[in-house]
């Protein structure tokens, strides 16, 4: 690894951490809004201000040019994975904690770190395979497998539903280092945020009146299929504050995973669940049990682990490299 290659693992890094900061948010306040709004309409005025934000980025990156595109098909499949992976993960938050749900999501960054060697050819070694293995091992615990059905804060179809989204999102993210290589991530961030405007818009068309969700006794049903209605104006600055997130969030991701490779970027999303927990206890007064505690330490333990790892490799490559110069 060169020293500029190092820089670009560095802002890689960067980029990654303020996404997470910006999901936290975002996660937060969906979970605010669950109660009162459609998710289809959180997700259509969430996208339609981050569209704003994102073609303000795309002028900034290099105008309306870097929009055109060789690979419209890969880029639709890439946003619908993404649309997929957001829509599950919002509905099981509408029920299950949002520190729970974001641990269950957590088997993303390992699906990335595994998945990168068979599809990017990445070479991933075996101390860092070990970490990611240490890393599973705590969301299986984060999961609770042997808890009792009636314990648990949701069914198990409920449960699944975020690991379902970390795999949508793994693959997603896979495709995003892959594209990037010839697309800005303001250009990425665009065609997500026009994607679920029109994926929202169809749910409008379809269930809008909310005839869909009468009846059903679920909380995950009807928070997807709830009828629009007219914002609240004290609602309004949490919704443009999504829009906002939206647009950082799609562009620090996209960014994170052009600069460097996956499974080095990957292992940081792990700062997302002490985020969680933060959010969790100060606004719904909820604490993870003792066994989301231990998860949570094997996480962040494996991700700071291939950080480390990272450093150590990159100093000795820039010191043979500095001594054969020489």
């Amino acid at each position: 690894m060169t020293a500029p290659s190092l820089d670009r693992s560095t802002a890689g890094i960067l980029f990654v951490l303020a996404g997470m900061v910006a999901i936290s948010i975002n996660d937060m306040l969906i979970k605010q809004l669950s109660g009162g709004y459609p998710l289809h309409q959180i997700v259509f005025t969430r996208s339609a201000i981050g569209l704003i934000f994102s073609l303000a980025l795309v002028q900034m990156e290099g105008g309306w040019s870097i929009l055109k595109t060789r690979q419209p098909g890969a880029h639709i499949l890439r946003c619908l994975l993404v649309i997929v992976s957001n829509m599950a993960f919002f509905v099981a938050l509408a029920v299950i904690p949002l520190a729970d749900a974001t641990a269950l999501f957590f088997a993303a960054p390992l699906f990335i770190t595994l998945l990168s060697i068979p599809i990017l050819g990445e070479k991933v070694g075996p101390l860092r395979i070990g970490a990611v293995l240490v890393g599973f091992a705590g969301v299986l615990i984060m999961q609770r497998p042997w808890a009792a059905a009636e314990s648990l804060d949701a069914n198990r179809l409920v449960l699944l539903l975020p690991v379902f989204a970390a795999l949508t999102y793994a693959i997603m993210q896979l495709m995003t280092r892959k594209l990037g290589a010839t697309s800005k991530a303001s250009a990425l961030s665009v065609y997500i945020q026009a994607m679920f405007i029109l994926v929202s818009l169809g749910f409008w068309l379809v269930a809008g009146d909310g005839r869909f969700a009468e009846g059903t006794d679920s909380p995950s049903i009807e928070f997807l299929l709830r009828a629009w209605i007219r914002p609240a104006p004290e609602d309004w600055p949490m919704l443009i504050g999504l829009g906002l997130n939206s647009a950082v969030i799609g562009y620090c991701l996209a960014q994170a995973y052009r600069l460097t490779d996956a499974a080095t970027v990957a292992p940081f999303e792990y700062a997302l669940l002490p985020m969680a927990v933060v959010w969790g206890w100060l606004i719904w007064s909820e604490l993870p049990d003792p066994a989301v505690w231990l998860g949570m330490i094997l996480i962040v333990g494996s991700g700071l682990f291939v950080f480390l790892r990272e450093k150590q490799k990159a100093r000795r490559v820039a010191r043979a490299a500095i001594k054969a110069r020489y």
